[in-house]
């Protein structure tokens, strides 16, 4: 099986031939790793100032680091990370190259999320004060975000290169959701819903992603039917066992070793932890390998690369 093929047995709950498949949203150490800017910290505002050149060059070694950290870190999937200021016929080039250099070996997916998350700092107060005082105008403007992002997903279908979404809004603190189970079935599910459900409409795979404790909206997030939930927090208390056991019928999870473990433990930690959540989450299937996270900025690389080194002999079926 290719790895793209593996990643999608195990989204539709089935047990891939071979090693259990491998996924990261983000591999962020690229400069460690290969000596390359990652996209994320590229210029935007320079973009419109290169010539057509310039750009052309850009969008193809935007996608050939893509490709490359796919390689060297056996990922079965990518998390496309476009450069701020690229347009969608840019990020339709860039992708023609990632199947120009990899043909089909791995599942390829944009970002894609249109549900309201936990805001940040600066916009805490205005979003609370609107579900206070004006829910209908949070509702109406939620309805026409999930508009816009299936009409995207679109114009997307026709280019024939995506293989799905991940849906990358944050709903949960490490203790507890931003909002109760009540709120967030008014002002997140029926949107999650749609969304979900026009993209499989469409033929695509969604990724659902949030940090922190989501035991609580569990059953919110699986009335949504995404293919997978992503990242099974450790530091959220959420217990890939147990969540196995509870929808693992249900949904595929992806996930759940712990980011924090990987910075700041000792090596006997860190192995202790992936071995756990391989042995958790592999049975049977309808499991991905991954962390509770990303590989973000300030994670020693020869973690990662510990990590792999243990899946790699013992995430066997």
């Amino acid at each position: 099986m290719t790895p793209r093929e593996s990643f999608i047995a195990a989204l539709n709950l089935e047990q891939p031939s071979g090693r259990v498949p491998h996924f990261e949203l983000e591999f962020f150490l690229t400069m460690e790793a290969f000596g390359r800017i990652h996209s994320s910290q590229r210029a935007y505002w320079q973009w419109d100032q290169m010539t057509e050149s310039e750009r052309k060059l850009h969008r193809l070694d935007v996608a050939d680091l893509h490709v490359t950290v796919a390689r060297r870190f056996e990922l079965y999937g990518m998390l496309y990370n476009v450069p701020g200021g690229w347009k969608e016929n840019d990020i339709r080039i860039s992708l023609e190259h990632v199947r120009d250099l990899s043909g089909m070996d791995y599942l390829l997916t944009l970002h894609g999320d249109a549900t309201f998350s936990i805001p940040g700092g600066n916009d805490m107060m205005a979003f609370v004060s609107r579900v206070a005082d004006d829910p209908q105008g949070l509702k109406d403007e939620a309805a026409r975000r999930v508009d816009h992002a299936l009409e995207r997903g679109l114009r997307m279908e026709k280019w024939g290169l995506l293989d799905g979404f991940c849906l990358c809004s944050d709903y949960c603190f490490n203790d507890n959701p931003f909002l109760s189970p009540a709120m967030f079935d008014e002002f997140i599910t029926p949107y999650l819903i749609r969304l979900v459900t026009g993209y499989r409409e469409m033929g695509y795979y969604v990724i659902k992603h949030t940090d922190g404790n989501i035991m609580p909206i569990l059953d919110s997030l699986l009335a949504a039917k995404p293919h997978a939930l992503h990242s099974l927090d450790p530091q959220g208390n959420v217990d890939l066992a147990e969540v196995k056991r509870m929808v693992g019928d249900r949904v595929c999870l992806i996930g759940n070793v712990n980011c924090a473990l990987l910075q700041t433990g000792t090596d006997e930690e860190v192995e202790a932890d992936v071995r756990r959540a391989l042995r958790d989450g592999m049975p049977g299937g309808g499991y991905v390998f991954g962390t509770s996270n990303c590989i973000y900025t300030g994670m020693e690389l020869r973690r990662y690369e510990q990590m792999l080194s243990i899946w790699r002999s013992e995430g066997n079926y």
